[in-house]
């Protein structure tokens, strides 16, 4: 008998697991400089000082300023300008407003992202078959209302439900954000649910203690995927493996097979 039979229940990562960046962030922070009128800042800067300001405002005000009661506009304001410092660069306060509305616009669209070809497939075939197909990610209201609608990842088509950090107030590794999710997928159990994410400790370790199933993604081929798989954790290189795995019902030793390309 196939996985596949017993759930009643996938639920699914975005970033790195639906859909990916379009090259490198500092890329974007950039390109609005440089439309505003200023000089290029230095792109490997650019990107490790947002990675420091972005890691810092999310230890401070966690999902995007939920329970701080900061506008979503507000939280990201404030990142970005602490990147823009951290990497050096400061700017008076029209220039800036200028650049953080092109930013804020951008990754408010479609534009920096890209979605995995086997991302729309594998949710309406999973759908097709009764099988109820959530969304679970640290991410704002934006994913949910514009960006994974604009990238043709739907409510209704793609997926039923879903659970954003920024809108619950929970965010991954924090098991209660699964729980919500099984919650909204109609109080189903545990067992009954696959997890699919990209992270070992956002997605794997807390589906995996609350009972769920719950299997990876490496698409970058990175090395981390060996820990994962030595952990015990089920890796798979796309969407397309696990979606063999579930219908074929294979063994772990199959699992890890599947890291190397597909299952035939």
């Amino acid at each position: 008998m196939s996985l596949l039979s017993k759930l009643k229940c996938i639920t699914i990562d975005v970033t790195g697991t639906l859909i990916a960046y379009k090259g490198e962030l500092g890329d974007y922070y950039c390109m609005a400089a440089k439309a505003a009128g200023q000089p290029c800042p230095d792109y490997k800067r650019m990107h490790e000082g947002f990675k420091t300001a972005y890691t810092d405002m999310a230890k401070r005000y966690p999902c995007f300023g939920f329970h701080a009661k900061i506008p979503n506009v507000n939280w990201w304001r404030s990142c970005v300008k602490d990147s823009f410092i951290r990497a050096g660069y400061q700017y008076d306060d029209e220039t800036f407003e200028n650049i953080f509305k092109r930013i804020y616009s951008s990754f408010g669209s479609a534009a920096p992202y890209s979605i995995f070809p086997d991302s729309r497939p594998f949710m309406r075939w999973l759908r097709q078959r009764g099988v109820t197909v959530g969304i679970v990610s640290n991410a704002e209201y934006r994913y949910k209302e514009v960006i994974l609608p604009s990238l043709g990842l739907n409510k209704g088509s793609e997926w039923d439900f879903g659970v954003f950090s920024g809108i619950v107030g929970v965010e991954k590794p924090d098991k209660k954000i699964y729980e919500i999710a099984l919650e909204m997928a109609g109080n189903v159990r545990p067992e009954e649910t696959l997890h699919i994410g990209d992270s070992f400790r956002k997605d794997y370790i807390p589906a995996h203690e609350l009972g769920m199933h719950a299997v990876l993604l490496d698409r970058f081929k990175t090395l981390e995927a060996q820990k994962w798989s030595e952990a015990g954790a089920p890796v798979f290189p796309d969407l397309v493996s696990v979606q063999q795995w579930l219908t074929k019902g294979m063994d772990h030793e199959t699992v890890k097979v599947a890291r190397n390309g597909s299952i035939n």
